[in-house]
């Protein structure tokens, strides 16, 4: 049981109008990962060498003995096989029949899967159950160019995909049209979203149903209850197309390994004063060759020599106020800094107090 608002709440607009469908979703939807073990044929001497890769020759002598090829006493020394992890997302609802993509990842030391097919690999979920079987030709999008003196990679050749590749053989269980009441889960937890949502349902089934069926529960979660005479599948179809003005805390994201920033429209900075620049602190190393007079039995020798300059170019001092994202832009890019520089600045600005908005570092 869960309480239902009885009137529309009060707050403020929001950002950006979206449906529900894009915001959230139900929580009885949800993939399961499935993954697997199984073997690269067919590669062009790129495969895993037997002798770094022991589980490669026991599972190819394993694949031929169910194949009914007796392999005892024999030394296998192919260099077109190669083992991989196999992983793949089974959608809800998912019948059996249906078809899946699935991932295939080397864990040997094969150098590309480029070519390659990939066997009959039986697919688990985490109870321990077959739930589908991938095989076909591994679509690979690296490749590995290599000559006597220098090798060219580009992409990942050793990770593929194989579109369709897995065929369902279980369906979980999940009946959807016997529930009575539904869960969303907002993808970006949010007070304000989720009251907005509860309130668009609430609207829409007063007219419709004459009954208000939805109340939020917290930030991340909105229970619906399903009206009599309509199946599960239509109700949700019927609200999913509803328009709600979202909302998201101020949030500046950086990524410091890609010099990536990301800046929410809510961001605001107070005035602050702000000087950046450049220390660049050069190094020469030129030693001079020493000769020694004429007839004085000296020996020629090497003079070390190091000439350090330090200089800091375009140090400025700027004001900064940002009440809203276009003059927060504006006035990084008057300081002329690089992405490394702003990143610099804006944790600076944080730790001052001035930046109204969460620093999330990656």
């Amino acid at each position: 049981m869960f309480r239902v608002s009885p009137g529309p709440s009060s707050l403020p607009p929001g950002q950006v109008a979206s449906r529900i469908k894009d915001i959230a979703q139900l929580q009885s939807s949800r993939d399961n990962q499935l993954v697997g073990y199984g073997l690269v044929i067919g590669l062009a001497g790129s495969g895993d060498s037997l002798r770094n890769s022991p589980f490669t020759e026991q599972s190819i002598r394993a694949m031929l003995e169910n194949l009914g090829i007796a392999t005892e006493g024999g030394s296998a020394r192919a260099k077109n096989v190669a083992a991989v992890i196999v992983t793949a997302n089974m959608p809800p609802y998912v019948q059996s029949g249906a078809r899946i993509d699935i991932d295939v990842s080397s864990m040997g030391d094969a150098t590309s899967l480029a070519g390659g097919t990939l066997i009959m690999t039986p697919l688990k979920a985490a109870d321990g159950e077959i739930y589908a079987v991938g095989q076909g030709a591994v679509i690979v999008s690296g490749f590995t160019a290599k000559g006597q003196a220098e090798q060219l990679t580009q992409g990942v050749p050793t990770a593929g995909r194989v579109p369709n590749g897995a065929i369902v053989e279980r369906s979980v269980k999940a009946e959807f049209d016997d529930q009575s009441t539904l869960t969303l889960q907002l993808r970006n937890p949010d007070f304000s979203t989720a009251i907005r949502i509860a309130d668009a349902i609430n609207d829409y089934t007063s007219q419709r149903f004459g009954m208000r069926v939805a109340g939020e529960r917290d930030s991340r979660t909105v229970q619906i209850r399903r009206p009599k005479g309509v199946s599960a599948a239509r109700f949700y179809a019927e609200i999913e197309n509803l328009v709600v003005e979202s909302d998201t805390p101020a949030r500046v994201v950086i990524d410091e390994r890609t010099g990536t920033i990301v800046i929410g429209n809510d961001v605001k900075i107070s005035r602050v004063a702000i000087s950046h620049g450049t220390l660049t602190v050069r190094i020469t190393e030129a030693p001079r060759v020493v000769q020694p007079e004429p007839f004085s039995k000296g020996e020629t020798a090497v003079e070390p020599f190091t000439a350090i300059d330090a200089s800091r170019p375009d140090a400025r001092v700027a004001v900064l106020d940002g009440p809203d994202l276009q003059t927060l832009v504006s006035g990084l890019n008057r300081l002329g800094v690089k992405p490394d520089g702003i990143i610099a600045i804006l944790q600076g600005i944080k730790s001052a107090g001035a930046l109204q908005a969460d620093l999330v570092l990656q």
